[in-house]
């Protein structure tokens, strides 16, 4: 996040931090607020993590469908190649990967993909939800 007029880069950086503490939380409402406020909803931290990212990977799904009201990229991976979806995928948040997949995430996407990640764990459930059979 770049300095922003009229405050000092530690207070940016302090606030990103927040925002993205929010985010593993699962505040979603707060989290709302801010995008709704002007933060970019696809904010990403040193790793390249989105919120949707985080809040994907930690199982909150009321804050991953509101990120995705919001205009959230469900297919921007990080910088390890990893999106959203697979990381759902891979922590098994049943509710997590049925919202990213209602709101257009690519199961195809990142590596290893969502479904790389659902065949190397047997989730022929997840496969299905996918738009793949088992194979």
């Amino acid at each position: 996040m770049s300095e922003q007029p009229g405050l000092p880069d530690s207070d940016v950086q302090e606030l990103a931090g927040r925002l993205f503490d929010m985010a593993r939380a699962g505040d979603a409402v707060t989290l709302a607020q801010y995008v709704d406020a002007g933060v970019p909803v696809d904010l990403t931290n040193g790793s390249g993590d989105t919120l949707v990212m985080l809040a994907a990977y930690h199982g909150h799904v009321d804050t991953v469908r509101s990120l995705i009201d919001r205009g959230a990229d469900v297919n921007r991976a990080n910088d390890r190649g990893q999106t959203p979806l697979a990381g759902a995928v891979f922590k098994g948040e049943d509710a997590v990967v049925a919202a990213l997949v209602a709101g257009g995430a690519d199961p195809v996407a990142g590596q290893p993909s969502a479904l790389d990640a659902a065949r190397m764990f047997g989730r022929d459930d997840y496969l299905q939800m996918l738009g793949k059979h088992p194979e």
